[in-house]
């Protein structure tokens, strides 16, 4: 992995090198904890299950943080907050080494002082760096939650957070300016277009609306959640725990990873 010594972004006890300290181990042959999805599935309930399931399970930097270090500063040569700028760098990232988040995880050496060994992760997302880390860390096990696409816009309508920025516009004509979005058709039906558009009946601004719906399209544009389940499936059940956080509400989330965490401990 290229990672510039002088790069402005730095991951807590987290290095990139060939060689390991007595105290370091390749995050690769740790048996680390993954959730996979994507954003608005509900893998923060899921994370917080895990940690309580089992005191000694530490997060390591989020997706975002190893993105920013790994692959945005060594491109852009500082942040970027847009997220479709961020989704295009990371394609040219995944495109260079296949595996992608999974590759770049792969490479890191951990301080299990600090992260101990058996660390979480949030999280890989598509088939493509799901795959990847199944053929390539046996020790890796998976949780991964779905939720309708529809059902992840008004999600992120609902949880303000700042990351999820991307340019909006205007949208005068709200149901117009979502039916243009680029490869909207391969991601919502007309009646979801229509329930979307009608969101503004809730108090949401039509531009916020574009916004959200934007950065499900581009995610999956980039990234196939469904096709990630399916692959999960076929894992063994003490690998993989594939949740639809729809149908469980976040205590049952919540219930379901604690259980198969406390299992596998």
């Amino acid at each position: 992995m290229n990672v510039p010594a002088n790069r402005a972004v730095t991951l807590p006890f987290l290095r990139a090198s060939a060689e390991a300290d007595a105290h370091e181990s390749p995050l690769s042959s740790l048996p680390l904890t993954v959730l996979v999805g994507v954003t608005g599935v509900g893998k923060s309930t899921a994370l917080a299950a895990l940690q309580s399931a089992n005191s000694g399970m530490k997060v390591l930097p989020d997706r975002r943080d190893i993105t920013d270090a790994v692959m945005i500063w060594p491109r852009a040569g500082g942040s970027i907050s847009d997220r479709e700028e961020r989704f295009r760098l990371t394609a040219e990232y995944r495109a260079e080494h296949p595996g992608g988040m999974a590759y770049a995880l792969g490479t890191l050496l951990a301080d299990t002082r600090h992260w101990g060994n058996q660390p979480v992760f949030d999280g890989l997302r598509g088939l493509e760096e799901v795959q990847y880390a199944a053929a390539h860390f046996p020790a890796w096990r998976f949780v991964a939650l779905g939720a309708p696409d529809a059902v992840r816009v008004r999600r992120l309508l609902g949880r303000a957070d700042a990351f999820d920025q991307v340019t909006g516009g205007s949208a005068p004509d709200l149901r117009q300016a979502l039916a243009e979005l680029k490869g909207v058709q391969d991601v919502f039906t007309p009646a979801e277009l229509d329930g979307l558009a009608a969101l503004t009946d809730q108090g949401f601004a039509p531009a916020d609306i574009l916004a959200k719906v934007k950065i499900v399209v581009s995610e999956r544009r980039n990234y196939d959640p469904h096709a990630a389940e399916q692959f999960l499936r076929t894992l063994p059940p003490t690998r993989a725990l594939v949740l639809d956080t729809v149908e469980l509400d976040p205590a049952g989330v919540a219930a379901s990873v604690a259980a198969w965490a406390g299992a596998g401990a």
